[in-house]
């Protein structure tokens, strides 16, 4: 089944949504897109350019690794295609773009067109003798119309399967002339391994086996192999002198799960928390108990409001505790005067504004007597 296609995409896959695999595995490239992505907020903000989703092509026929010539290109250059970009219709060819001189150390830019004017070069064909040309000639042969089988989900490979063709050829093959002419898609480029330098290592101390395990009783009757404990494996590490009771291989492994166990794990978190809110009953179910034991003339209702405010107070008193413990981690004493002298500086300024503050006598006010001259 192939996957569903309303899945909406973000800012930054428009922004890479130039891609080099020739490959059909969605469609999400039809789905419109939010205006507030085209929008430019500052020039550091990456342009996005698209075409309106009923100009957008659904399946694909030139893809990266093809080769192409361009429609009003007198010259018949050859391009090899590097990337497409399905928002906008764009295919991008390898060459140097018009920027000037090259610059040795980086890769050429490339160019891009739109899709309507590349045609697939389907190769050099000889054609016979004709009134202008009187001997055969080996000319190259493009795509003018092309064809396509009926698109499938390849549930092997996760992706749109389909064979395309060209119907209609320029120049015209006298001998292929109604005839649908393969178009084989693109082989990927096999992946090339570097040498090894002198700072790899060599595939024969890779391949070397340097841990043994711990040998264990092979008969299930046999009684089960108890780790040592830490301290004495620690004990015979750093005192050579001492008997080693623990073998030639003994499982270290097991003394490294603290060191190698996620602390900020899902499950550790949610045991912590688990732990905390069992610590938080207990105390509670303390107090409770308490003031039920010490009544006082109250009557059991009152009894459990008053252990549940005291626990609520308990754990605010803790918590603003660990509040300023952690202040003083984080700020130290120095920063903490200064804060204090500037606040006390801002509060007697604003002492002093409201002392000298002297209104106009305006209708509607009222003085007090004290202050009456």
């Amino acid at each position: 089944m192939p996957p569903p296609s309303a899945r909406p995409f973000t800012r930054r896959q428009l922004q890479a949504a130039t891609t080099t695999r020739p490959w059909t595995k969605h469609f999400r490239h039809m789905l419109p897109i939010p205006k507030t992505f085209m929008k430019r907020f500052s020039l550091r903000d990456f342009a996005i350019k698209s075409v309106r989703p009923r100009d957008r092509i659904q399946y694909w026929n030139i893809v990266p690794g093809d080769q192409i010539r361009l429609l009003g290109d007198k010259k018949n250059t050859l391009h090899e295609v590097l990337s497409i970009n399905r928002f906008s219709n764009r295919v991008f060819v390898k060459g140097q773009a018009n920027t000037g001189a090259e610059d040795p150390g980086k890769l050429p830019p490339s160019k891009n067109h739109h899709y309507s004017r590349c045609q697939l070069f389907l190769g050099n064909y000889e054609l016979p003798p004709t009134k202008k040309v009187t001997e055969p000639a080996v000319v190259p042969v493009f795509a003018k119309r092309l064809g396509t089988s009926k698109p499938f989900w390849n549930r092997f490979f996760g992706r749109y399967d389909w064979q395309r063709f060209a119907t209609k050829t320029v120049p015209t093959v006298p001998h292929l002339e109604g005839d649908r002419i393969s178009i084989p898609w693109p082989k990927p480029e096999p992946r090339t391994k570097p040498e090894p330098s002198s700072y790899d290592t060599s595939k024969d101390e890779v391949m070397k086996v340097t841990y043994q395990p711990p040998a264990f009783n092979p008969l299930m009757k046999g009684p089960i192999p108890r780790p040592p404990p830490e301290a004495e494996f620690l004990r015979t590490l750093y005192n050579s002198h001492l008997v080693n009771t623990l073998g030639d291989s003994p499982p270290v492994e097991s003394y490294l799960f603290r060191e190698l166990a996620n602390p900020h794990s899902r499950a550790k978190k949610h045991a912590r928390w688990l732990g905390w809110q069992m610590e938080k009953k207990a105390r509670y179910e303390v107090l409770l108990k308490e003031e039920l034991a010490n009544m006082n003339g109250r009557s059991p209702r009152e009894a459990k409001a008053e252990a549940a405010f005291k626990w609520r107070q308990i754990l605010e008193e803790e918590k603003e505790a660990l509040r300023k413990q952690r202040w003083k981690k984080i700020n130290d004493e120095a920063t903490l005067a200064k804060q204090s002298k500037r606040r006390e500086r801002k509060e007697n300024k604003q002492r002093q504004r409201l002392t000298a503050l002297s209104l106009k006598d305006e209708p509607n006010q009222f003085i007090p007597k004290d202050m009456r001259s």
